[in-house]
């Protein structure tokens, strides 16, 4: 049997004490074991437990822990631990499914447990006490091997949720290696119409996740090959994938982070941007900076960064090839002068102090942001100027 060697937080032995661990009532359960086994860093710490949510909960606020009922529907509440939030699930089993949401009941089968669970290498358990992995579905050889496969028949397990085809290209992207599993990517193509029963907030995430990966480029090309993204996205086509690619070389050659709104950006068509932010419920902020993305980036970097926001002008900067490093970690000032300044000087309140601050404001761009007393010899120019031509 396998062991793992997993560093706890600080504060997780008495949780586990609380939760009967050593009598092997509850368990570590999916992400955290998944990684630690190929040994990538990981957040998120998962328990599943025998023990049912009514329980879990008079046991954690007896030990002092604070605990939130996050998801009592689905048999999950939280602890939250001075290090952050771990999740308590109770072993479950479903009784009925809409490929939206299900319907469970509680078990003491940790199998069955793991059995209602999307991917083989989602179905790992560990012992956080002596360090045993337990896997019922082959899981170890398939995240050694770098094969994401469904558990069972895929078929089944997309009718169960169908948010899980994006799921399955979400985990090749980041886990997988090579060509995808057979059956899994048959049973993704043929019923990727399925995707459209989901809400948008739902389609937004995954894809989102998907694009967050170190290389999502081969997994979104297959994925606009095979139609996938057509049902819910048919504007992503072959050209926003090249585009896409230049994208991520850019982004590379620069050594700049991949982020997952300008990845999105560079899939869409320009004239597509907004109304796909919109219509997958993103936030202002983000649909602002997919309208943004694309155009024309202009002779001055930090002049682009002044008039769109500093993380717009890197994405248009990276869309269009050019170098974004003069704006990492630089904000747009504020202009050192205000409207009053210019009426001390002698212009009269009203649309002329604007328009000469207005005037200013461009002389202080295109010199490139000079400090105070360059500003100040700029205002004064304007006033001499606009008072010149009163006369």
């Amino acid at each position: 049997m396998d062991r793992l060697i997993l560093p706890l937080r600080p504060g997780m032995e008495h949780l586990l004490e609380a939760l009967d661990t050593g009598r092997g009532a509850t368990r570590l359960v999916g992400g955290a074991v998944r990684d630690a086994l190929i040994g990538r860093p990981f957040n998120d710490v998962d328990l599943a437990t025998r023990l049912v949510p009514d329980t879990v909960i008079r046991r954690l606020k007896a030990a002092d822990i604070r605990v939130v009922p996050t998801g009592l529907a689905h048999g999950t509440v939280t602890a939250v631990l001075p290090t952050g939030p771990i999740e308590v699930t109770t072993l479950r089993h479903d009784l009925s499914t809409d490929g939206r949401r299900a319907t469970v009941a509680y078990t003491l089968d940790w199998e069955a447990d793991a059995a209602r669970r999307d991917f083989t290498i989602n179905a790992l358990y560990a012992d956080p006490i002596d360090g045993d992995v337990i896997d019922y579905f082959e899981g170890r050889r398939d995240l050694n091997a770098g094969i994401v496969r469904f558990i069972g028949d895929p078929l089944r397990r997309i009718a169960e949720d169908h948010l899980r085809i994006l799921r399955f290209f979400r985990f090749h992207a980041r886990y997988g290696r090579g060509e995808p599993d057979a059956r899994s990517l048959e049973a993704c193509t043929n019923r990727a119409n399925d995707l459209m029963a989901l809400s948008r907030e739902r389609i937004a995430d995954e894809v989102l996740k998907l694009l967050a990966s170190r290389d999502p480029l081969p997994t979104v090309a297959l994925m606009e090959r095979l139609g996938i993204l057509k049902p819910v996205l048919p504007e992503v086509t072959r050209r926003g994938v090249d585009r896409l690619a230049d994208l991520m070389t850019a982004e590379r050659s620069f050594g700049v982070p991949g982020d997952p709104i300008r990845r999105l950006a560079a899939l869409l068509p320009d004239d597509a941007a907004v109304s796909v932010g919109q219509r997958l419920r993103l936030s202002k902020a983000q649909v602002r900076r997919l309208e943004q993305a694309s155009g024309d980036a202009g002779a001055g970097t930090r002049a682009l960064a002044y008039r769109l926001g500093t993380e717009s002008a890197i994405d248009r900067l990276l869309m269009n090839g050019d170098d974004p490093q003069p704006l990492i970690g630089w904000s747009p000032p504020r202009l050192p002068i205000t409207g009053g300044a210019l009426i001390a000087q002698g212009l009269t309140e009203g649309p002329a102090v604007a328009a000469a601050l207005r005037r200013v404001e461009t002389r202080w761009i295109e010199e490139d942001f000079p400090p105070a007393d360059r500003v100040e010899e700029i205002a004064a120019d304007e006033v001499a100027q606009a008072l010149a031509s009163d006369r």
